[in-house]
């Protein structure tokens, strides 16, 4: 069956969506609002905030500054490659970033399919919890983001790789 609940955080309502089994639930779906390509809720999904207690005090632990990896069971749907993307990004330790490039060439994708590996990267559908705000552009440029450039920038600099901007 799948479950969904919602998260408030600093970036807005968290979208957080399971499948649920007899040993808990599987996160398939994190989404921020004005995601592109965000789930909408569907009136056969039940809504179940106890079975995402474990996430969401992650999330929350996160927000304070007191979590640097996420531990939970994911399964998000995608091809072979973009699986392959997915797991990549979890290796992306906190407060640091790479570069589309670099990715590309640790995983061992030609400079050619770079494109590919960006639209993966910019399909995944566990944001946050699979870090793809680190990858960034090779001059250091803030590349899309699917919740938008702005919350981006905000993570990265709640993880401390961006100087707070003085406002």
């Amino acid at each position: 069956m799948t479950v969904h609940t919602t998260h408030d955080s600093p970036l807005g309502a968290l979208l957080l969506v399971g499948e649920e089994s007899s040993d808990g639930v599987t996160l398939t779906r994190l989404s921020m609002p004005g995601r592109r390509g965000a789930p909408a809720v569907r009136a056969d999904w039940r809504r179940d905030d106890r079975a995402f207690t474990e996430a969401t005090r992650q999330l929350s632990a996160y927000f304070a500054g007191h979590l640097t990896r996420f531990e939970l069971r994911l399964a998000a749907e995608g091809t072979q490659f973009q699986q392959r993307v997915w797991q990549a990004l979890d290796d992306i330790p906190y407060g640091t970033t790479t570069t589309y490039g670099a990715l590309a060439e640790r995983l061992g994708v030609p400079r050619a399919e770079i494109r590919a590996l960006g639209a993966a990267v910019g399909a995944n559908p566990l944001l946050l919890v699979r870090p793809c705000h680190r990858v960034i552009g090779a001059d250091g440029s803030m590349r899309g983001y699917a919740a938008g450039v702005e919350r981006k920038v905000r993570l990265l600099t709640h993880e401390g790789t961006l100087q707070p901007m003085l406002g």
